[in-house]
């Protein structure tokens, strides 16, 4: 019989938001507290890969909340990554305003400064519309220290953003990657150069790596980058402990 003996414990909270509670999936590390970490999911929701990626930061120290992003239209929903899944994923995204993303965001760092196992500084690192959305926390949320966007479809159509970022940034993109293509990278790269000294813009290009490259649920997955990638993260968030 398989015992879970993970020392991550995990479990479902609710957050309380502007426009009601929003569910929300915490991962403790083995010590029990440890910084917070904001996790920002991909179009497909709080699933079980997103999960395993709070649990993964949870092992190395982090106390980190993955909030339901699609709260309001589909509670709790998990998706996979292509067919009518996929589809269902980018209505849903379609139908989550940034306003209402950054007062989730928002409610959710106070949530996690609030919690006992959180020893009070907060970093944030999201994924495809969660790398997006990591982006546009930097510069809209309070209480953040540090953000990594990992293939942040759309930071190019809101480089207004860059100005107003004031806490050390860090970006990974694939070489191949349709939906961002290198023009997008450039343009957020001159942005970046254009932002507050404290902004500290550091990105990271994956030569032969594609869109989703950190996924290990995606057809995707480049194991090596994602790799890479994980240990560029975990040096970077390390100064919020």
């Amino acid at each position: 019989m398989h015992m879970n003996t993970s020392p991550v414990t995990t479990e479902w909270l609710s957050v309380t938001t502007p426009d009601g509670p929003m569910a929300a999936y915490l991962a403790r590390p083995p010590a029990g507290r440890g910084p917070g970490l904001l996790l920002l999911q991909e179009i497909f929701g709080v699933n079980a890969h997103i999960r395993g990626v709070a649990e993964q930061y949870a092992l190395a120290g982090f106390t980190v909340l993955a909030p339901d992003a699609f709260w309001r239209q589909a509670p709790r929903v998990e998706l996979s990554y292509v067919g009518e899944d996929r589809d269902r994923a980018l209505t849903l995204m379609r139908g989550l305003s940034r306003e209402q993303a950054v007062a989730d965001m928002s409610a959710s760092i106070a949530a996690l400064k609030a919690h006992s196992a959180c020893t009070g500084r907060v970093g944030a690192i999201g994924y495809c519309m969660g790398g997006r959305l990591a982006f546009a926390a930097a510069a809209l949320c309070n209480g953040l220290e540090r953000a990594v966007c990992y293939y942040g479809g759309g930071i190019a159509t809101q480089l207004e953003l860059a100005k107003r970022i004031y806490i050390p940034t860090q970006f990974h993109h694939a070489e191949v990657d349709a939906s961002i293509p290198p023009e997008a990278v450039a343009s957020v790269k001159a942005a970046m150069a254009q932002a507050p000294a404290a902004a500290q813009a550091t990105f990271h290009h994956y030569p032969g790596a594609q869109h989703g490259f950190n996924c290990w649920a995606r057809a995707s997955y480049h194991p090596a980058s994602a790799a890479l990638a994980h240990g560029r993260s975990l040096e970077f968030l390390a100064a919020l402990f």
